[in-house]
Order: structure tokens, then sequence, then C-alpha cells
């Protein structure tokens, strides 16, 4: 799923959330669903995620500033704009990897 500008992850979590809460037909669905419920599994387990998840998202983090840029945005937004990316690349970079029966 892509989003312009915004990281997904946030939202899958909250849906995640929200869907386990209000709706166990719900919950099921977004768990077992193919791209989707290993990456819950994995944050329910240990907040851990996944070394490709980590690189695309790191992909997105560093040409998002750069595609702003292309588009005549604002100096002063596109530097807002790296120090909100860096935060999330220092959070999303310091969760641990899945254990290894769980990748």
């Amino acid at each position: 799923m892509v989003l312009p500008l915004l990281p997904t992850t946030p939202f899958l979590l909250i849906a995640a959330f929200a869907f386990a809460r209000s709706s166990a037909r719900l919950d099921r669905w977004l768990r077992e669903h193919r791209s989707f419920g290993p990456l819950i599994d994995n944050w329910h387990r240990d907040g851990s995620i996944d070394r490709n998840v980590k690189r695309t998202a790191m992909i997105v983090i560093l040409i998002t500033p750069v595609i702003t840029w292309l588009f005549g945005a604002p100096l002063w937004i596109i530097a807002c704009q790296i120090v909100a990316l860096s935060a999330a690349a220092l959070y999303i970079l310091t969760r641990p990897l899945p254990s290894e029966g769980h990748r």
C-alpha cells in the first residue's frame, strides 16, 4: 500500500488495533491477510519489523524529500519533512528483527 508522503505502517497498526476490538471477523481477516498478517504478527509478538520492510521504508524515506524537491516545494517544507522522516527512520531502525523462526 502506498500513500504519498505518509508511512503506511502506523495506519496498519491502528487498523489492527481497532479491528481486534470491534470485530472478530475483521481482526481474523487482517491477521490472515497474505501481506499484512505477518507484519502484524511480528509487531504483536515482539515489536519487530522484518528486514525487507525496513529496507523498503528506508528507501521511501530517502527518496521522499527528493520527490518533494522535484515538485518545487519550499525548502522549509523539505527541512520539516527531513526532520520528521529522520525521526521515523530512527524508530524503524531501532526495532528488532523478527526471531529466526518467525520470519
